[in-house]
């Protein structure tokens, strides 16, 4: 930051500052889950399938994640102002061009894009927030407020974009994307001056290959957790292909920084007891918080509720995460008893799915879930910062990017997994219960008669031809048996989930070195790229 000039232009109001920061801020988050906020829309306009849809929200993480290890060079060489201005025009760009197409594997190259550009302006944005925090613990409150954001960005996405899709071709979101973007980012741009947030450092012998590397095996990666279980895993030969390609990938990976002088990431951060704790943790947490997409998917599917509505019950999440954020930031800046504020959180997270097992039914009313809704929020905003932060402050100054890097490669290959997962045990639940309750429908079962006449009544009293409600009638029946196996997978996966809660809460309990760890991130600078 140079001595001649401020960041900001003088007389420009701090209210307008801060809100044209968070403007910027909320919009790049936008765009993390922007093509799945409504999968069946996005998967009818591209002619693609639900995996693809995945795939796509996946290569932009990838890219986030893997040029993380090279951002922040280019933003210490180059001048914030014009950082910013390069960042705008190419999402724009990027963003009208994704208008433009139907073709689904050029959105996934357009995601890729759309990722790097994204961690640069995420990187713009958290640098300028800290730059106007004048507390000593600025950075721990500016990435716990980024993390909340994060944790809101389903539902906030899908509000923003359920609206448009329900109006509009499914491609106008990312054009109203560009009209929720560009205002505040040229008030952004306009009310800041030509200098240097970071010192100003040479941009030679940036580490290109780390970066080629890293996102080659992220994106495989991705690939195979999202079309493993469609191609029957090893059974097909580009998913056996893709997986020898990411250890081999990874083995050249590790050899290459062991040798480098300046590494992209510096494997002595494994060395550190504590971080690999916060690793363990931080894993367990990303799979506990991806099995939260069910209860959407319980709303839609069984309770038949549109993605407006169900997205708006989850207005009582954000409040919660909004609470339990504030919770740990007070943890965080008296500097005590963040093991309590861990087992606090996980117990949360343990009573929201035990308490959503006892509420899947069939047939409830929204208002039975607003309280656990806003328990799980609490919970995983009490705990998600907290841990990301322990990971950072248990390594020296000097390992602290590439711990940052780290920590980015484990939640996407989690966040990718805990897709896999949701996706394999569905569909293992979803047969055995499914083979299980068409067991005990046979014509022996009296009361399967009666179900069908039922529906048979419910059709002809609707004007609908006897014979032809009789063959509907087949259908409403099989139609209930799929809604009945779907609840007892989200049950079942629940219980497993409580169980994963639980054994957190005593590792937690059972590692006093959590409390001893003081957080500090005043002179350490994790990577923007908080995805």
């Amino acid at each position: 930051m140079t001595d001649q000039l401020p960041i900001f232009k003088a007389r420009i109001p701090e209210w307008l500052i801060i809100l044209s920061i968070f403007a910027v801020l909320l919009s790049s988050v936008l765009l993390f889950a922007l093509s799945t906020a409504d999968g069946t829309a996005a998967a009818g306009y591209y002619g693609a399938n639900a995996s693809d849809v995945q795939f796509s929200l996946l290569m932009f993480y990838a890219a986030v994640a893997s040029f993380a290890v090279v951002e922040r060079r280019f933003f210490a060489r180059v001048v914030t102002k014009d950082y910013l201005l390069i960042c705008i025009i190419l999402e724009v760009l990027i963003a009208y061009w994704c208008y433009h197409t139907r073709e689904i594997r050029l959105i996934f190259a357009l995601r890729f894009l759309q990722g790097i550009v994204n961690c640069g302006l995420t990187s713009i944005s958290l640098n300028l927030l800290f730059s106007r925090l004048k507390s000593e613990h600025a950075k721990e409150t500016g990435y716990t407020i980024f993390y909340g954001m994060i944790l809101c960005v389903s539902p906030v996405t899908a509000l923003f974009s359920v609206p448009i899709v329900e109006n509009f071709e499914y491609n106008v979101v990312y054009k109203a994307i560009i009209f929720c973007f560009l205002p505040s980012a040229i008030l952004l741009f306009c009310i800041m001056n030509r200098v240097h947030i970071l010192r100003k450092t040479p941009l030679y012998k940036i580490d290109w290959m780390s970066f080629v590397l890293f996102a080659t095996m992220l994106v495989l990666i991705a690939y195979v957790l999202v079309y493993g279980q469609q191609y029957d895993w090893l059974d097909d030969s580009s998913i056996l292909f893709s997986i020898f390609a990411i250890l081999f990938l990874f083995l050249v990976s590790i050899a290459r920084q062991r040798t480098l002088k300046r590494p992209a990431v510096d494997l002595s951060v494994f060395k550190s007891r504590n971080f690999a704790i916060g690793i363990v943790f931080l894993v367990v947490l990303y799979v506990i918080r991806g099995a939260f997409s069910l209860t959407s998917s319980y709303f839609i599917t069984v309770l038949g509720m549109d993605s407006l509505h169900a997205n708006e019950i989850m207005i009582f999440n954000i409040g919660g995460v909004v609470v339990g954020s504030v919770i740990a930031i007070r943890f965080l800046v008296r500097q005590k008893h963040l093991r309590v504020l861990w087992v606090m959180g996980f117990m949360f997270l343990f009573v929201f799915f035990l308490w959503m097992c006892q509420l899947f039914a069939t047939e409830a009313g929204t208002g039975n879930f607003y309280l656990p809704l806003f328990i799980q929020g609490m919970g995983a905003g009490m705990v998600m910062s907290p841990i990301v932060m322990f990971i950072m402050s248990s390594v020296p100054e000097k390992l602290s990017q590439s711990a940052s890097s780290v920590g980015i490669f484990v939640r996407f290959s989690t966040f990718s997994m805990s897709l896999a997962f949701i996706n394999f045990y569905q569909l293992y639940f979803k047969g055995k219960h499914h083979d299980d309750l068409r067991s005990s429908l046979t014509l022996l079962d009296f009361n399967l008669p009666d179900r069908l006449k039922m529906y048979q009544a419910a059709l002809s009293s609707r004007g609908m031809p006897r014979d032809e409600a009789g063959k509907a009638a087949i259908g409403l029946l099989n139609k209930a048996v799929q809604k009945q196996t779907f609840l007892q997978f989200c049950v079942s996966y629940y219980q497993w989930i409580a169980v994963l809660c639980l054994l957190s809460i005593i590792l937690i309990a059972l590692q006093p070195v959590i409390s001893r760890t003081v957080i500090n991130l005043k002179n350490k600078q994790p990577a923007a790229a908080g995805f």
